[in-house]
Formats: structure tokens, C-alpha cells, sequence
């Protein structure tokens, strides 16, 4: 059953099987949380009505995706006590007050809210609705830095004392604001927001393909590809400083990313594009390479030195291979999102954005990518930490709680089977909403739409340009 696994890996196994499915979902609602409010937002400013039927179309998907984040949170938080009882004794003085400090302001915020937020169209005031929505929105940032506080303490812990092996908080200003938090809640705040554009995108991507040529779906894909320019360059740019702290903090994190083996004392260091990185015969094999760009891009210098994994002892080396290839793939998603805003932005100049084919086709093939980007970032960033779980200050063997392998082993199973199922169902579900599209629900909504979309039978054309003025017609008597 155990596969000659042992019970420390088979609960980071576990943990990161569910973070994996966890961390999806938070990141739609954070982006799609901003996005209603923006909606809202130029709703009120301007009252047409296509923001207010953009609005109740993506706040359902939202729902969806708010209530999978809180139940696979739960389940998350049970693990700290039954695989992780260890961290929870020498380390709870420091992450329990964190992860309560996130319920307490932004869960309590979000909950109490979200009611008004989901059922109080028509109910409350424009005005009080917008802000149930804002503080919706707002509360989902608030819960993301708390977490991102705890999780970049464990990569750059200060503020702590350690009395008869337990860590003791003794600044909790130095405990929040770490070295690296700054730079992880940046990344992962542009992180979520790409997902939700990516996923705004390639729905109204799908339905542009579909034929699709209304002011519902024009305007979605519009605004997501202003948003996905905007943020694809940002993000590289946050990358950037992010990599430059890592060198700083948690330099053999960085060497296990590039393969990087011997310290580049007298010469450049190069970057591998591709290689194979092993860790028992200590060198990257295959590897193609590009002269002085690893210290241009590591140290801003073209002979800059950055440490290699020969520096430090073998059990303080975290796996090259998973990393190496992990970092890739987020840093080459990164690069197709920018090439689609470019892209994006040529074919708007030229008038051709909503009528080129193979541009659309694209934006749909990208949707899945802001999700594979951030979860291989997650995996670069928790593997890359090992064999700590508080860099520098407790070994992950050290923080797992005294259970066998076969215990462990038994709730993976049965964590994967009803992963599975029910948000497999929740998966399926926001599929097949977007799958429907957004649809014309406000009385005057019509007045909007474009009478453009294409046919999808071409001899249809004229009946269906006919219909539309008709019903344009009977809406402006009413």
C-alpha cells in the first residue's frame, strides 16, 4: 500500500497533493473578487447595464470557486495536526496566531459580507451592494497576507527566540513583514489576478470562436487582455526582486533552480536553458547553456558569483531536478501571457482583435496556464525550501507527527478518491457555466449588443441581424 515509501514522504505527498488543489482555488477568488468589484464599479460610474450582466455571470463562478477554497482550507488545516504535530509544537507560537489573525479579519470580513454580496441585488441600495462586494474583494487580500506571512516566515524566519526547543515569537513586526514577504505577496497577489484575466479570457475567447460577437463577450475579452498587459510585465519585473532576495536569503534554493553546481569564483555564470540536472553525480547533464546571462539575471552584473550546490552539504540541498524544471515551466508560461497581451494589443491597433481566428484560438489554449504557472511556482518555492520546513531552523523529518506509513498512506487514498469527486463535480460545474457564456439579463441590456455576431449557418445571417433589431425595437417601447 505504501509503495516502500516512508511516512515523511508520504505526508508531503500529501500536503502538497492537497495545497495543490487548495491553492487553485483561493487564487480565482481573489482575482475574480477584484474583478466584480471593478464591474460594480464601472457599473455605477456609468450604468451600463453590460457590467451588471458581466457581474451576475462571473459572481456565480465565483461562488463556486469561494466555496471549494474554504473546504479544501479545512481539510488542509486538520493536517497540521495529524501529520504535522511536531510543527504545530515547536512552531505554533508563530503560525497559530497568523492563521488566526487571517480568520479573524478577512474570513470573518469575507462571511459577513458575502451574503449581501451573492442575494442583495435588489434588496440593499447600488451603493451598499458595491461596497458588500469591496469589502468581499478586500477580504480576500486580507486573507492572502496572512498566509503569505506565515509561509514567507518559514522561508526567512527572525523575530523568534528558541527556549527548550520551542520557537518563541519576540517581534511580531520583524515575524509579518520577513525578508521575503514582500516580494512573495506581491508575486502571489499578480499571480491570482493573471489567473482570473486568463480564465475572463479564455471564456470569451470560446465563445468569440463560437461565433459569439456581442458586447458581453467583447468586453470581457477586452478587459482581460488590457489587465494581462498590464500585469504579464509586472510580474516578470516582482520575479525579478523576488530572485534577487532568494540569492540573499536562501542561496542554495537558487543554485538547485539553475543546476548551478560549482561557485562561479574567476568566470560568468551561464543560465541552462535545458538540462537534467543529478544530484548523485553532482553536475547537469545535457545541458545548453547561454554565456554570462545566469550573473547578468542572478546579479544584475556579467561576472557576478553565485554560490553553487557544492557549497553546502548533501542533506542541505533541496531536490535540482524538480525545481529546475519546475522554475521553467512558471518562467515559460510567464512568457507566453506576455506574448498574448502583445499580441493582444497588435491586432487591437489594427482593428482585428475580435475577428482573428488564430488569436483566439490562443487566448483559449492560455486559460489553463495562469494555473499551471502558479502551481509549478509553489512547487519551486516548497521543494526548494527542503529539507526545511523552517529554513535553517527545523528539518521537515523533525516536524512529523509519530505515525506509520501505512496510516498515512490510507487517508492519501481516500484523499485522492474524494478530491476527486467532489471537486471534480466543482470543476465541472464552473465548466459548464462558462461553457453557457454570459447572457443579456438587464431590461435594456440589448440596446448594447452588437448586431455582428457571426452567424453560426451562414445563410442565417440576415434572419438573425432581423431578429435582433426587432427585439431591440419592443425593448426601446417598453
Amino acid at each position: 500500500m505504501t509503495l516502500g515509501l516512508t511516512a515523511l514522504e508520504l505526508a508531503r505527498m500529501q500536503f502538497a497533493f492537497t495545497v495543490s488543489f487548495h491553492i487553485i482555488f483561493p487564487a480565482i477568488s481573489i482575482g475574480l473578487a477584484s474583478f466584480l468589484a471593478v464591474l460594480e464599479w464601472r457599473w455605477l460610474r456609468t450604468q451600463n447595464p453590460i457590467y451588471q450582466d458581466l457581474f451576475k455571470f462571473w459572481i456565480k463562478i465565483f461562488a463556486v470557486a469561494f466555496g471549494m477554497g474554504v473546504v479544501s482550507g479545512v481539510v488542509m488545516s486538520y493536517q497540521f495536526g495529524t501529520n504535522w504535530s511536531e510543527f504545530s509544537r515547536i512552531a505554533g507560537g508563530v503560525t497559530g496566531p497568523l492563521l488566526a489573525y487571517e480568520v479573524l479579519s478577512a474570513f470573518f470580513l469575507e462571511a459577513g459580507f458575502l451574503g449581501i454580496m451573492l442575494f442583495g441585488w435588489g434588496r440593499v441600495g447600488p451603493r451598499a451592494h458595491f461596497f458588500a462586494t469591496l469589502m468581499v474583494a478586500i477580504g480576500t487580500c486580507i486573507s492572502m497576507f496572512w498566509i503569505l506571512a506565515s509561509n514567507s516566515w518559514m522561508h526567512t524566519p527572525q523575530g523568534f527566540s528558541i527556549e527548550n526547543g520551542i520557537i518563541v515569537p519576540q517581534n511580531w513586526f520583524e515575524i509579518v513583514f520577513n525578508p521575503s514577504f514582500p516580494y512573495r505577496f506581491t508575486h502571489m497577489a499578480i499571480a491570482a489576478f493573471l489567473v482570473a484575466a486568463l480564465l475572463v479570457c479564455a471564456t470569451a475567447a470560446w465563445h468569440l470562436l463560437k461565433g459569439r460577437r456581442d458586447a458581453l463577450v467583447k468586453t470581457s475579452f477586452s478587459m482581460a487582455l488590457w489587465l494581462i498587459m498590464v500585469l504579464a510585465p509586472l510580474q516578470i519585473l516582482v520575479g525579478d526582486n523576488h530572485g534577487l532576495n532568494t540569492l540573499h536569503h536562501q542561496p542554495a534554493k537558487l543554485a538547485a533552480i539553475e543546476g548551478h553546481w560549482e561557485t562561479n569564483k574567476n568566470e560568468a555564470m551561464p543560465l541552462y536553458l535545458f538540462g537534467i540536472p543529478d544530484m548523485e553525480e553532482e553536475r547537469t547533464k545535457y545541458g545548453v547553456s547561454i554565456p554570462y546571462l545566469g550573473s547578468l539575471i542572478m546579479t544584475h552584473s556579467l561576472n557576478g558569483e553565485v554560490k553553487g550546490l557544492k557549497e553546502f552539504a548533501p542533506e542541505d540541498r533541496p531536490n535540482s531536478l524538480i525545481i529546475f524544471w519546475s522554475f521553467r515551466v512558471m518562467v515559460g508560461m510567464g512568457m507566453l501571457m506576455l506574448l498574448l497581451a502583445v499580441l493582444g494589443l497588435w491586432l487591437r491597433r489594427s482593428d482585428r482583435l475580435y475577428e482573428s481566428k488564430w488569436f483566439q484560438r490562443f487566448a483559449l489554449c492560455m486559460g489553463p496556464s495562469g494555473f499551471i504557472a502558479l502551481l509549478a511556482g509553489w512547487f519551486t518555492t516548497e521543494v526548494g525550501r527542503q529539507p526545511w520546513v523552517v529554513y535553517n531552523v527545523l528539518r521537515t523529518k523533525d516536524a512529523l507527527s509519530p505515525v506509520s506509513a501505512s496510516q498515512v498512506g490510507i487517508t492519501l487514498i481516500i484523499f485522492v478518491l474524494v478530491y476527486f469527486v467532489v471537486f471534480g463535480i466543482g470543476i465541472y460545474y464552473m465548466l459548464k457555466l462558462m461553457h453557457k457564456g454570459p447572457q443579456f439579463l438587464s431590461a435594456h441590456s440589448g440596446e448594447h449588443a452588437d448586431i455582428d455576431q457571426t452567424p453560426m449557418r451562414p445563410m442565417s445571417a440576415v434572419e438573425e441581424s432581423l431578429d435582433k433589431l426587432e427585439s431591440i425595437r419592443e425593448n426601446r417601447h417598453d
